[in-house]
Parts: structure tokens; C-alpha cells; sequence
């Protein structure tokens, strides 16, 4: 890593209220240490505070590479409301109306839809079976879905009445957190939604995500995870509304048949919030510390 000081423009960014740090390397003029950085500028006392970093690169392959970055630093597997706000900035920076990027090396493509940014996702890995795991001597049944991101969705309804109350009067953070961590994810654990049914093919959606180690206000991935094991155990047809933790709605289309799913599409608002710079300076060590200073 070099030892010269570096200021950096950001922007900071949100997709239905999942909110990222968005820094523009296609210039590839910082080569830094992102894994130490994201904490510094992911923490909402002390930095900028996002839910994650979204670092745009050349790719020889599509029009931009999108590195994300959990808030906690380690590099995350496929952001969906990530993707669409990279896509988003690209799109505005370039006058475009669609955008091809590259991501954990596979290649997406977005579009703008009215005021909304739609994504077309990878094609969903998921358990034909619901499995269950044991927590506190309580059943929990969940479906394993894999939308570029693995997720563990839990209908509330299927909880045990104790666990109802729990979430009821003390929200997801606990229990998200416990089956998160549970062995049967180990080693590198899983995301984490409870889903309510509000009418058919629309659902109410909230999640833990690792990575951030909380609650976020919404989840890309885990909104198309939602809509999938909807349609495998409620029936529902596309599109599946999904009202997320910020009260914003995520739209998710698919094609279903015999096979599976394919042709999914998230879609959903994005907003610019603000930018600003930061400095990034080195000690004696090499370790870099972020000094901020924000325009708006």
C-alpha cells in the first residue's frame, strides 16, 4: 500500500433505503486496502456510516466492475440494491439509459424504468425441500435460497408462538443474529429474513444481514430470496411487491416453469444523497486512518 496521502471523492448513495459509500476507480488511481477502510467509513458514529462500500472499476468485459464491501470490512458476496445504485451512477455520469457491469465475475444488466433502476439477477440457486434448525430447543423452518447472496427465509407465521412474541416486541436483531451464526451455516454464516404476508404476491420483508451485523432498512438479494420462497410455498406469481424496512417497495419479476426460475428482475428507486471527500492518511505502520469533510 502506498504511504502518500490520498483524497478521495465519494457519493453517498441508497437503494430503498439500503445505504452505501460509493467510490469512483476508473481512473484506477487508488490502490488501497478496502477491507480496512469500509469499517472506518461504514461506521455511523465516527465515519460516514453506510450498510457497505461500492468501489467502481474498469472491466475488460462490461462497462464498469462493482467491488462491494460489508460494512465490517470482509468483501461481500452480490449486493442487488448495491448493484442498482452503481448502475444508477454509472448511467448518470455516462447519459445512459442501460448499463452492463461486472460482479464477482459475472456480468449484469440494469436499465432505467421511469424513476426506478431494474436489475436482471442471476438465476437463483434454492432447495427444493424446507429445512429446519433447532434454536433454544425450538423448530425453525426456513428455505435456503441463494440469490448471488445466501439467505435463510423464515415465514414469521411458522415460528413458534414464543419466538411470534419475541420478534413482536423486540424486533429481528436477536434471532437474526443466533441463525445467522448457527453451525448449520458455518463457516461463513448467511443472511437472515423474516417475512409477513400482506395480500397475495405482496409481502412484508425484514432482515438481518451479515456483513453489517444488523438490521438494514432494505436488502436487494434478500427481497429477491423473499419473492422466490413465496412463490415455492404461498403460489405467488410475478411480480411480488416486497415492503421493506424503510416502508419503500422492491419490486421483483420472474419467470417461472418445471425447472425453476430464470429472467428475475429487481426493481426499485434509487436516490444520490450527498457527496463529499475524505483523506485517507497513513501512520508510521502503513495503517490507514480516515480524515473527513463533507459538501452537500
Amino acid at each position: 500500500m502506498s504511504l502518500n496521502n490520498h483524497d478521495i471523492d465519494f457519493l453517498k448513495v441508497t437503494g430503498a433505503g439500503n445505504d452505501f459509500i460509493l467510490i469512483d476507480n476508473m481512473s484506477s488511481s487508488f490502490m488501497l486496502d478496502w477491507t480496512l477502510l469500509a469499517p472506518q467509513l461504514c461506521d455511523r458514529r465516527f465515519g460516514i456510516g453506510a450498510d457497505g462500500l461500492l468501489v467502481i472499476e474498469k472491466s475488460s468485459r462490461a462497462e464498469f466492475k462493482m467491488l462491494y464491501y460489508n460494512a465490517d470490512g470482509t468483501y461481500g458476496g452480490m449486493c442487488g440494491n448495491g448493484g442498482r445504485c452503481a448502475a444508477a451512477y454509472v448511467m448518470s455520469k455516462d447519459h445512459r439509459v442501460d448499463v452492463r457491469f461486472e460482479a464477482l465475475n459475472h456480468l449484469y444488466g440494469a436499465q432505467q424504468i421511469g424513476k426506478d433502476i431494474q436489475l436482471k439477477m442471476k438465476q437463483p440457486i434454492f432447495h427444493e425441500s424446507e429445512i429446519t434448525i433447532q434454536i433454544c430447543g425450538k423448530s425453525i423452518p426456513l428455505r435456503l435460497i441463494d440469490t448471488g447472496s445466501p439467505h435463510a427465509v423464515i415465514f414469521v407465521c411458522d415460528l413458534p408462538a414464543i419466538l411470534q412474541s419475541k420478534v413482536a416486541e423486540e424486533g429481528i436483531e436477536a434471532l437474526g443474529r443466533t441463525i445467522r451464526n448457527h453451525e448449520k451455516f458455518a463457516p461463513l454464516g448467511t443472511n437472515v429474513d423474516f417475512i409477513e404476508i400482506i395480500r397475495e404476491n405482496e409481502i412484508s420483508m425484514r432482515t438481518y444481514e451479515r456483513g453489517v451485523e444488523a438490521e438494514t432498512l432494505a436488502c436487494g438479494t434478500g427481497a429477491v430470496a423473499s419473492a422466490i420462497a413465496s412463490a415455492l410455498v404461498k403460489g405467488f406469481t410475478s411480480p411480488v411487491n416486497v415492503k421493506t424496512r424503510s416502508n419503500q417497495v422492491l419490486i421483483v419479476k420472474f419467470q417461472r416453469d418445471s425447472t425453476g426460475f430464470s429472467d428475475v428482475s429487481l426493481i426499485g428507486p434509487v436516490k444520490f444523497v450527498f457527496r463529499g471527500k475524505f483523506t485517507v492518511q497513513h501512520d508510521h505502520a502503513g495503517s490507514p486512518t480516515v480524515r473527513l469533510a463533507f459538501t452537500f
